[in-house]
């Protein structure tokens, strides 16, 4: 299953597969260099095909609990100032995606969307201090009666060209479901209460939708 976002890159990407086999089939005659030339240009239709992949994932819903919203490698926990939307003292817990984990963004917890925002930036390396705040992103705040507002930030990275984000003021919204998508590899930055018991550690391997990042009490 690929995410709707890909479905014109696919398309595209396999008509130019079809029409580079059949020039280096006609041009080419030299046969390990034919071979070579394809094998090449299917594994990057390949590539292309994982990066747009869009697994069903299966949530265990809990007010309670914060999912993480991608797939990737726990970088960052530390506490933080969180400058946009709360002003005051955070535990953010960011998770770096590289181009070969899915891209799809999921909502962290269920509620409702109190504060959604794009910022256009830079494109530093997704990993890099100031990335959080220079460069491309969007934020977006989700909150419920039972653990208050959280924060996930969406962040470009030095591939990632384009920032999709579904997340709408007022919109009632389920953990684990679609809120979005990075192209080309990225980071997504949650910002947790203080006295979150955070349930990962660095250079975890988390899935979105499925890997519990934290409980709040």
């Amino acid at each position: 299953m690929f995410h709707k976002e890909g479905q014109s890159i696919i398309f595209i990407s396999l008509v130019i597969v079809v029409l580079s086999f059949f020039t280096i089939d006609y041009f080419i005659t030299i046969e390990w260099l034919r071979m070579t030339l394809m094998l090449v240009i299917l594994a990057l239709f390949i590539l292309i095909l994982q990066f747009f992949r869009n697994p069903k994932r299966y949530t265990n819903l809990d007010d309670n609990t914060i999912t993480s919203p991608v797939d990737g490698k726990v970088v960052v926990i530390e506490e933080v100032m969180e400058n946009e939307y709360f002003n005051d003292k955070r535990i953010q817990v960011s998770i770096f995606m590289s181009p070969l984990n899915v891209h799809v963004t999921r909502y962290p917890n269920s509620g409702e969307v109190t504060f959604s925002k794009y910022h256009p930036g830079k494109y530093l390396v997704a990993w890099h201090p100031k990335a959080s705040e220079e460069n491309e992103r969007t934020t977006v705040v989700v909150k419920n009666a039972t653990i208050g507002e959280i924060l996930y930030r969406q962040i470009a990275g030095a591939l990632a060209k384009r920032i999709v984000n579904y997340a709408q003021k007022d919109l009632r919204v389920l953990q684990g479901a679609d809120s979005g998508f990075i192209k080309f590899g990225s980071r997504v930055d949650v910002f947790l209460p203080l006295d979150a018991d955070i349930k990962v550690s660095l250079n975890d391997k988390v899935r979105g939708g499925e890997s519990i990042i934290a409980q709040i009490k």
